[in-house]
């Protein structure tokens, strides 16, 4: 009796764990799209102050990169359902050099040096990343 006990909480803990297992796949896939839907509706907001003002300018052009590379994270997640961390440091220094190009004419010497020497170290930590899974490649 005590077997069929066990082998009825096994087949009921087994569901349990599928149908967790589901729902939060489903989640995830949910929260995806609206991180997607998002950056798109931000993307097109950005568009009627650009035409408007009649041409782009560098700093619109850079915000753009930097929703078509959040575009490209999240594509590349529903592809592989992995995260790539590299494209979030692009994110950062795409960022990090849109600040430089709107308020290098306002910067002081040492804000200067230290958002360059963030790009420098957001550039480094790149290589390393890349090197990392060059060399070790992971078996997930």
């Amino acid at each position: 009796m005590k077997e069929k006990e066990q082998n009825n909480d096994q087949i009921h803990n087994a569901m349990i764990d599928r149908i967790g297992r589901s729902l939060n796949e489903f989640a995830h896939l949910l929260m995806l799209f609206l991180i997607w839907v998002g950056i798109l509706w931000s993307a097109f907001a950005e568009l009627g102050p650009i035409v408007s003002a009649g041409a782009p300018k560098l700093k619109d052009i850079l915000l753009f990169f930097i929703y078509l590379e959040m575009l490209a994270m999240v594509a590349i997640y529903f592809q592989t359902k992995r995260l790539p961390v590299r494209f979030l440091i692009y994110i950062a220094i795409t960022a990090l050099t849109r600040v430089l190009v709107v308020d290098v004419k306002t910067m002081d010497t040492w804000r200067l040096l230290a958002v360059t020497g963030a790009i420098l170290l957001l550039a480094l930590a790149v290589l390393i990343i890349k090197y990392g899974s060059k060399r070790f490649p992971s078996s997930l």
